[in-house]
């Protein structure tokens, strides 16, 4: 909500006449209402005074509308994962971020690591462990994971965000707790291996076929989990900082930027993602992590000051977001879906 209350308050009101759709818990959409206002994602509230407006189905919302284009400003499993995206494909409206495709293997770190290993982008050593193979054989799973990987190691559902369900797992001690946690949130948990003195570089990425990286920025962790945790992000006000751009030689910017490129074309993403890496100073390693197809955007967030930093500011990033989603559309519709 502070993402999309960004958003409505940066929209040029000349150009753009914004109309707020929520989605409700209980699966309905609302089309229209009050727009949203918090700043942060601490202010978010339980929305009220929404009792004349009536919910609808989804395929209603979008159909009623009168929509030219939608912004989904939705993270994590059903809303960034390609069911809205396939939904608004059904009703033939334009809208922002990546495809169908693209938002499904970005939400799935096992098929996302799939596309990059065959691309060659450099990775950690990584297992894919199934919630059957781990209710079968967890001793098995367990032997297999501290000897390929060796510990410290993070533990993570296959399909979620902001970091929830995710475990840096120091010891064999702590590792069937770990598991247990992250198979809560996902059939499928991605185990990978920890990178040592590893610093956190973010990089934003814009466009459709011919994708730009920014300047990369770093997230500077200081929250007692030792990693960029849910409470790291989201709870402790001093458990992260932030440096854009990075503190990084103009050598290792051009790797992340030349990286970050790579991998959106390696998951044929389009309109933008912010892609995350690990970067070893000692070893002078850098290896990818991961993707997020509808990072965050308020106007502190990573992605959008990212693009500042480059020279491009934030309602220019927002029309510039627009005109990706409305050129991708006109593409497509370019195209034949029938024989006859």
């Amino acid at each position: 909500m502070a993402s999309a209350a960004s958003i409505f308050r940066h929209l040029d009101p000349e150009r753009y006449a914004a109309v707020p759709i929520r989605i409700e818990k209980s699966g309905h959409w609302v089309l229209g209402g009050r727009v949203p206002d918090a700043i942060s994602a601490a202010d978010v509230e339980e929305p009220g005074g929404t009792e004349a407006l009536q919910p609808v189905e989804a395929s209603a919302a979008v159909s009623r509308g009168g929509l030219d284009v939608v912004f989904p400003v939705l993270h994590g499993p059903y809303g960034e994962d390609g069911t809205v995206q396939g939904l608004l494909e059904l009703a033939d409206i334009p809208y922002v971020g990546c495809g169908v495709l693209g938002s499904a293997v970005g939400m799935d770190k096992d098929v996302m690591k799939t596309l990059f290993l065959a691309q060659g982008l450099p990775l950690v050593p990584h297992l894919t462990v199934r919630r059957h193979e781990w209710l079968e054989q967890p001793r098995v799973v367990a032997d297999r994971a501290a000897t390929v990987l060796q510990f410290p190691m993070f533990v993570k559902p296959a399909n979620l965000g902001s970091s929830v369900g995710i475990s840096k797992v120091k010891s064999a001690a702590g590792f069937a707790a770990a598991m247990e946690l992250a198979f809560q949130f996902d059939r499928k948990v991605v185990i990978e291996a920890g990178v040592l003195n590893a610093r956190e570089i973010e990089c934003a990425v814009l466009g459709n076929d011919a994708p730009e990286a920014s300047v990369p920025g770093e997230v500077i962790v200081t929250h007692p989990d030792g990693f960029y945790s849910y409470d790291a992000k989201y709870i402790d006000p001093d458990g992260a900082s932030w440096r854009i751009p990075a503190d990084i030689s103009a050598e290792a910017a051009d790797r992340v930027r030349g990286l970050s490129v790579e991998a959106f074309r390696a998951l044929d993403l389009a309109g933008m993602a912010r892609v995350d890496f690990f970067l070893d100073d000692k070893a002078g390693a850098l290896y990818l992590n991961e993707v997020n197809t509808i990072p965050g955007l308020t106007t502190i967030s990573m992605y959008p000051k990212m693009w500042e930093a480059s020279g491009l500011p934030y309602s220019a990033l927002l029309d510039r977001l627009i005109a990706l989603a409305l050129e991708r559309h006109a593409e497509k519709q370019a195209l034949r879906t029938s024989v006859k």
